[in-house]
């Protein structure tokens, strides 16, 4: 491993502490509900794991969406736009840095993903799953189906998201009777569900991200017009394929220096045998396409 991927593991294990640091409330079984929990972290971490201390910007897009016909009904202007522009403030400014460094899912994926087995990739077809996800799951649902009194559900926490199980669901059935005595099918169903991904994992490299997270779709969304940019340089890269090889969710860098599925944890810039491929922030040089296959003679 080198240096750069020692110090992402770094990142990665202090961002999943950071976001979950407030330890009494874990141990009490009680979901923290301290100041900064209207805040939106950077990342998939569940608002319910009971040491959280910010807001899950996917879980308060929902209920920002789920709220809008309420809201217009009282004749209030609350749309939601503090998310959205939280979500697009760390986009413009780098992509999707904290999905290959700060997210604690993904650190998940990663470790288990250790284990000893046959690696496969996920067929590209899945890997456009998450933009139906993210539509369907996402916007759509809490905002169209609602309940008696004008207000959606958050479909994509409730329904789909494998990390609120491994960090509420199961953390608070363990340590809580009351939680306990209120299971049942949407409980087994969501454990069923983070079951299959675990297991997935093992095979592939971060199944998750790839497939379903709507996160990272939204932040990858902004990876061609961030400020933080990875380049290839054209006259040095050779095509040798090692970037492909070694990157987690297998993109062509030199393809596409900044593809919505790039997460930049770096691998690739760090295995280059030639050097071709770097990073850059605040650069005026405009964006580089990339190499075809047949684009170097």
């Amino acid at each position: 491993m080198t240096d750069t991927q020692k110090k992402r593991r770094w990142f990665q294990a202090l961002g999943a502490a950071a976001a979950n640091i407030w330890l009494p409330s874990f141990f009490r079984a009680k979901i923290y509900q301290g100041p900064t929990k209207g805040v939106c972290v950077p990342v998939l971490n569940c608002y319910s794991c009971p040491s959280a201390v910010g807001a899950c910007p996917i879980g308060s897009l929902q209920n920002s969406l789920g709220s809008v016909k309420l809201n217009l009904s009282l004749a209030r202007r609350q749309f939601g736009l503090y998310v959205v522009g939280s979500l697009a403030a760390v986009g413009s400014l780098v992509g999707r840095i904290p999905c290959g460094w700060l997210c604690p899912f993904g650190l998940v994926q990663e470790l288990v993903h250790k284990i000893p087995s046959r690696k496969f990739q996920v067929p590209k077809f899945l890997t456009y799953m998450k933009y139906v996800v993210l539509l369907v799951m996402v916007i759509l649902l809490p905002l169209l189906v609602l309940d008696e009194f004008g207000g959606g559900e958050p479909w994509f926490c409730k329904w789909i998201c494998p990390a609120g199980t491994l960090e509420a669901g199961i953390p608070l059935a363990i340590l809580s009777g009351s939680v306990r005595n209120q299971l049942g099918f949407l409980f087994a169903w969501k454990t069923a569900i983070l079951a299959g991904f675990l297991v997935w994992m093992v095979f592939v490299m971060r199944p998750f991200c790839r497939t379903t997270c709507p996160l990272g779709t939204i932040l990858g969304l902004f990876n061609k017009a961030s400020l933080f940019r990875m380049t290839v340089d054209e006259e040095t890269c050779t095509l040798c394929g090692q970037c492909q090889r070694e990157c987690p969710v297998n993109v062509r860098i030199y393809e596409s220096p900044n593809s919505p599925d790039c997460i930049r944890c770096l691998k690739c810039e760090n295995v280059c045998p030639f050097g071709s491929i770097g990073h850059e922030f605040l650069s005026k040089k405009p964006a580089r396409s990339g190499l075809s296959e047949f684009g170097k003679g």
